[in-house]
């Protein structure tokens, strides 16, 4: 039903997540990011709490990504249904994959990232994923994109796909990144890629008006200056 990325940007200390499902809103319940302290994704017959808990720990200075993924299922009797991968402000990173996940599941590291799915046409999806991950350059918002292409093209989930997100963090508190596509009938992750080629141009204006209004260039609407 599921496949994603989380990653780390080495150059910039960026983290950031790409996920599609078959399901609706998937960037609702499956992504979870925080400045200056990791990106996980949390899928397969989902607990969206798992992405803010995990968090939570990691926050603390306390807690490896693989520590805090062992506190959180550890709490959640259902663990065994679900998928989770974390990378931290480090580039550290933990994976999980329950025995009940659904259809053919696979989860892999690489470097500072983990790419994993359930419902797949093949493992050899997420293989390609982490590959194309790591030899990928630029923006990290693009690497991430460029990952979810190259799992598209290696085989993706086994049924349709409908919805699809990304989101980055970088030095201020809220996502730089957070766009989605909710439902698609057709190419939600094409689709999310259109979306953030309208936003790229954008993203830095709309940081300057959040953290200098008086620098922000004019909005362009009737009455301002």
């Amino acid at each position: 039903m599921t496949f994603s990325i989380v990653g780390r940007c080495a150059k910039t200390g960026q983290l950031g997540i790409a996920v599609s499902s078959s399901s609706i809103a998937v960037g609702a319940r499956c992504a979870w990011a925080r400045a200056g302290v990791g990106v996980v994704a949390t899928q397969n017959v989902t607990l969206p709490a798992l992405g803010a808990q995990i968090l939570d720990l990691l926050q603390d200075g306390r807690h490896t990504p693989a520590a805090a993924r062992d506190h959180a299922l550890g709490a959640d009797r259902w663990s065994e249904y679900r998928q989770v991968t974390v990378v931290d402000s480090q580039g550290r990173t933990a994976f999980f994959s329950g025995k009940e996940a659904l259809g053919i599941h696979h989860a892999v590291a690489g470097e500072q990232c983990v790419a994993a799915g359930n419902m797949l046409t093949g493992k050899h999806v997420i293989d390609a994923m982490v590959q194309a991950f790591e030899q990928a350059s630029g923006m990290l918002a693009e690497r991430l994109l460029l990952t979810m292409r190259a799992g598209l093209a290696a085989g993706g989930e086994a049924g349709p796909v409908h919805s699809a997100a990304l989101k980055v963090v970088g030095d201020v508190i809220w996502p730089i990144v957070d766009l989605r596509v909710d439902w698609a009938d057709e190419d939600p992750i094409g689709q999310l890629d259109t979306l953030w080629k309208a936003y790229r141009p954008q993203m830095q204006d709309y940081l300057t008006r959040a953290l200098n209004p008086s620098a922000a260039p004019s909005y362009g609407v009737p009455g301002d200056e």
